[in-house]
């Protein structure tokens, strides 16, 4: 992932989104991570028929083209899927600024991408603001340092030093653990030694 995360912001300020708005259930059936894109908001996004909602934020020009999300309070709550997150970033969103998110949805994101920004509730209320005047608000996220800015608006962001550093490197759980490869491989090694000693005796 870039250091910084640049584009198009959309306010999306309804509270205790759950992982079953982001990603419905019946999404959840492939095997693969591919095809998520369509079931991401889907029920927000259309309707009974499968036709469009044009009350929709991310229905509406300039946000359909939207790369960030202004969310309301404890987005991604609900169950673990991590479908919801692959759907996100296959539908193109890269970063999503609130003032808290479900832990579980948190690491999820961190594994797969999804930069989430945590500031306090005035500043994400002007974010909100600003994202949802005409023409749409131009956001710049600068993860190595933790800044927000839109035009002269500049705000910091929390976000631990592992979360950021994983961003940055595009790493993972599984990535990281490869780099200790050698030592697992060693210590590894030697429990099964040791086993092997004790049953000899």
């Amino acid at each position: 992932m870039p250091k910084t995360v640049s584009g198009r912001a959309a306010p999306f300020p309804l509270a205790n989104v759950d992982t079953d708005v982001i990603m419905p259930k019946r999404f959840l059936i492939t095997i693969t991570r591919e095809g998520l894109a369509d079931g991401t908001f889907a029920d927000l996004r259309f309707d009974e028929t499968g036709n469009t909602r044009p009350d929709f934020i991310l229905n509406q020009a300039p946000w359909s083209r939207a790369t960030i999300l202004i969310v309301g309070d404890n987005f991604g709550c609900g169950s673990s899927r991590e479908h919801a997150v692959w759907g996100m970033r296959q539908l193109g969103i890269e970063a999503c600024i609130g003032t808290g998110f479900a832990g579980i949805f948190f690491d999820n994101a961190r594994k797969n991408g999804l930069a989430l920004p945590i500031v306090p509730p005035d500043a994400r209320d002007a974010l909100l603001q600003l994202a949802g005047n005409e023409p749409g608000a131009e956001l710049s996220i600068d993860i190595e340092r933790r800044v927000i800015a839109a035009g002269e608006l500049i705000v910091p962001f929390q976000m631990d030093e592992s979360t950021r550093s994983a961003l940055i490197r595009g790493g993972d759980d599984t990535l990281d653990t490869l780099t200790y490869a050698d030592a697992i491989r060693a210590f590894e090694a030697g429990l099964n030694e040791a086993m092997h000693v004790s049953v000899i005796k």
